[in-house]
């Protein structure tokens, strides 16, 4: 059973999949996490992945995770989904963006996908949501475009995304997908879906048409449970202690990383850098999570542009309790900021160091880091965590996703997404998914720009 971040309530995994929140809002987490044993280090990625999952002791037919895995045979090396770069004895790039859209992101919704269409009931639909800052969306409608029986909405802040990020969103016409655009920022995005999936009005509606409402966001612990195999994976191929570098905004990923370490992988600090956007640095380093006079930055690692992140709660719970933690989520409830005692800041400094990376060190990282490689403007935030210790950096996207932040950050100046596209590609002898490079020259859309306010009535009207 999974236990709630906030409550006393429980769900099985299953149950948690299709409702990811408890009734007070609460997150579902596992409820035992206890090192594996066995030497995994020669392990496929695949089997890595099954062992972990059996140490969940999770109530789904092993069966049914064996064909959600499969879904990596979409990626571009189908026997392993990351690529793990070394760049020299101390640093190496866990790649996780091999995938369909070439983010992160697919390294969970794919499999994710699976899962969900695998456990459905067939007498019932789906409705799944998904709030995004970038990279989220087109995951998720990729995952379960063409999925029977299931239907996805995106919510996303136009123009606040990378363009290609918005492309792969807006230019989707299949029949079970849906793309809301909002004229704000991903908090607001992200609110909004909590909202919903809180909202009994909403979910009575959907009930009367036989749905069920869930959600692809990090709040699924469906999605965190396949972020931990790949940090898990990489820190026991390279077998030396490592600490993990992660460019963070919502913290699903660093979560994942600490249930790696939990499970037993040799990781010492899980070093969290944040853009100028920096509230994980904040909290971190004094203990007070304060978003009550922030003002979200647009920056060049739009994905990381986030003010409240989700699984904090999580983390919480994890070192806190259940009723600590309601405590702190209720003080960010009514006062939008919590603190915690120095003795609970050190206990999570025993694990955690966070620091961030402004646009312009963002830029000069990838033009420095050019000469091994070209790496996106998220992975280039990385590098200002880099010291004399063994360092995996988490490589979250692919580069072909940002193309103005690249051609100003290797060349001085952007100007035409298009041609700087293909000199960065003949410049760097790089080799680029056609389909990705292709949404620059069309621009049909097929997203609708709504007001938050009207989103419920949106969806409903859709359904």
């Amino acid at each position: 059973m999974l236990v709630c971040s906030k409550d006393d309530s429980k769900r099985s995994f299953k149950d948690a999949i299709f409702s990811p929140l408890s009734d007070t809002g609460g997150l579902y987490c596992f409820d035992k996490i206890e090192p594996i044993t066995k030497d995994l280090s020669v392990y496929s990625y695949k089997d890595v992945a099954l062992e972990i999952i059996k140490s969940l002791n999770l109530d789904v037919d092993m069966k049914i995770f064996e064909k959600a895995l499969k879904s990596y045979e979409e990626f571009d090396d189908k026997t392993c989904p990351v690529k793990l770069t070394k760049i020299n004895d101390k640093l190496y790039i866990n790649e996780l963006y091999h995938g369909p859209t070439r983010a992160f992101k697919d390294m969970a919704l794919c499999p994710f996908a699976s899962l969900f269409e695998s456990l459905a009931d067939k007498d019932k639909k789906y409705l799944v949501m998904c709030a995004t800052s970038g990279d989220t969306g087109p995951a998720t409608l990729n995952a379960f475009k063409s999925k029977q029986n299931i239907k996805a909405v995106c919510i996303y802040p136009r123009g606040k995304t990378s363009y290609i990020q918005e492309r792969q969103m807006a230019s989707l016409k299949d029949e079970n997908l849906k793309v809301l655009a909002i004229d704000k920022d991903f908090d607001a995005a992200q609110s909004a879906l909590k909202t919903l999936l809180n909202d009994d009005e909403f979910k009575n509606a959907l009930d009367d048409k036989n749905y069920v409402l869930s959600a692809a966001n990090s709040v699924n612990i469906g999605r965190i449970l396949f972020q931990i195999i790949y940090h898990y994976y990489a820190a026991i191929k390279l077998k030396d202690t490592v600490d993990v570098i992660i460019p963070s905004g919502n913290f699903g990923n660093a979560l994942a990383c600490f249930y790696a370490k939990k499970l037993g992988a040799k990781i010492d600090k899980i070093k969290i850098i944040s853009n100028e956007n920096n509230i994980l640095t904040e909290f971190f380093n004094t203990g007070i999570y304060d978003i009550s006079n922030k003002t979200l930055k647009l920056t060049s690692s739009p994905a990381m542009d986030i003010l409240i992140s989700s699984n904090i709660e999580r983390l919480m719970f994890e070192f806190f309790g259940q009723k600590r933690t309601a405590q702190l989520y209720k003080d960010l409830s009514s006062s939008k900021r919590f603190s915690i005692t120095n003795d609970e800041l050190a206990m999570l400094k025993e694990h955690f160091v966070a620091s961030f990376c402004t646009d312009e060190k963002t830029l000069k990282n990838i033009k420095e880091f050019s000469s091994h490689s070209i790496i996106d403007p998220h992975t280039a935030t990385a590098l200002n965590m880099v010291d004399d210790k063994i360092n995996i950096i988490c490589s979250t996207a692919e580069w072909i996703k940002f193309v103005p932040s690249m051609a100003k950050a290797l060349y001085g100046k952007s100007e035409n997404e298009l041609l700087e596209l293909e000199k960065i590609r003949k410049d760097f002898d790089l080799s680029v998914k056609e389909e990705v490079a292709n949404l620059l020259k069309d621009d049909t859309r097929y997203d609708e720009l709504v007001d938050v306010s009207s989103i419920k009535s949106k969806i409903l009207e859709w359904i």
